[in-house]
């Protein structure tokens, strides 16, 4: 699989990410073995999880694969911190909460460092300095290798990115941000991919797949065995049900049958050829559904798809992201 250098960094990655947010609850020990062991040998090397996925179970079940199936050096494990099961009180961006909570996952994972560390949300009640604060003491320490955000909206990411170049050799600089994109939600476009591009911030696409509604499984009800079948995450995937995203699904299909491959990889490789873009982290439930999105690898689309998937899933960008003497 293509390495491609996270961010302005020296950090390569594979330009597929496997995600393990049901790990643990939904994805047993057994189907993530396989998953990642498919993964490995396919050349993929970034693995993205979190404090809070499962409860902290899909760490500790890929810390338990750890060395006994892959070995640790060949991969690029990317966890996060700061979202906290308090109604009151979603994000805790608090230096004391991210270090306790680091070592809580080096913990689980059974690894004394993370190659890549990254703050899950920005949260408005601490200071910002205060934060990121948290990611240099981690890296100076060599518990962190790289450090990055997720969740942060343009202002935010711009603001902490920049707040970290102005000292440089005492701050570390941010290597990526993680946010979702897709044909389906392209929000990124507005303001957080121009920051992540000037200021050398790699974007790691979370729900390429518009939350598995690409794949086109939707198109005629709702699958069992599917998640907008399952309690967890049936709100997760129902806002991606409507008859606009119903269009942008039916032109990747389209498309797909115009090049005899799937819808799945055809919206995978749109997204992961998108200017910025590191590497898409995928999602899924077995070796076999994953499989199918590492063949993405062989797709690069032609210029005249891409030009009707962007046409067809085109967000309304008005003022003051256009020229404004064009309005």
């Amino acid at each position: 699989m293509e390495q491609r250098h996270l961010g302005r960094t020296g950090l390569r990655v594979s330009r597929i990410g496997l995600g393990t947010l049901t790990w643990g609850r939904d994805t047993d020990e057994h189907d993530a073995a396989d998953q990642l062991k498919a993964f490995w040998d396919a050349g993929g090397t970034l693995v993205d999880t979190a404090d809070v996925y499962g409860d902290g179970e899909a760490e500790c079940v890929l810390g338990r694969l750890l060395d006994s199936l892959v070995p640790r050096q060949d991969l690029v494990i990317a966890t996060k911190a700061g979202s906290v099961p308090d109604p009151y009180r979603r994000f805790d961006g608090s230096r004391g909460h991210l270090l306790a909570a680091l070592d809580a996952s080096l913990r689980r994972l059974g690894t004394d460092y993370v190659d890549v560390w990254q703050i899950h949300a920005f949260d408005p009640v601490t200071p910002l300095e205060e934060t990121l604060q948290a990611l240099d003491l981690a890296v100076s320490s060599g518990r962190v290798r790289y450090a990055g955000v997720s969740d942060f909206s343009g202002w935010q990411l711009a603001k902490a990115a920049t707040w970290q170049l102005a000292a440089p050799g005492l701050r570390t600089r941010l290597a990526c941000t993680q946010m979702e994109y897709s044909l389906l939600q392209r929000g990124v476009e507005r303001e957080v991919l121009p920051a992540a591009l000037d200021l050398g911030v790699g974007l790691l696409p979370s729900s390429p797949l518009g939350r598995g509604v690409l794949t086109g499984k939707y198109r005629t009800g709702t699958p069992s065995g599917s998640r907008g079948a399952s309690e967890q995450l049936a709100t997760f995937v129902e806002p991606y049900l409507d008859e606009a995203a119903s269009r942008i699904v039916h032109a990747v299909v389209t498309a797909a049958d115009g090049l005899a491959t799937t819808p799945l990889q055809v919206a995978l490789a749109w997204v992961r050829d998108r200017p910025g873009v590191v590497a898409p982290v995928v999602g899924a439930r077995n070796a076999r559904q994953l499989s199918e999105a590492l063949s993405v690898e062989a797709l690069s689309l032609p210029d005249e798809i891409c030009q009707a998937l962007d046409d067809v899933s085109a967000p309304v960008h008005r003022y003051p992201d256009q020229d404004w003497s064009t309005l």
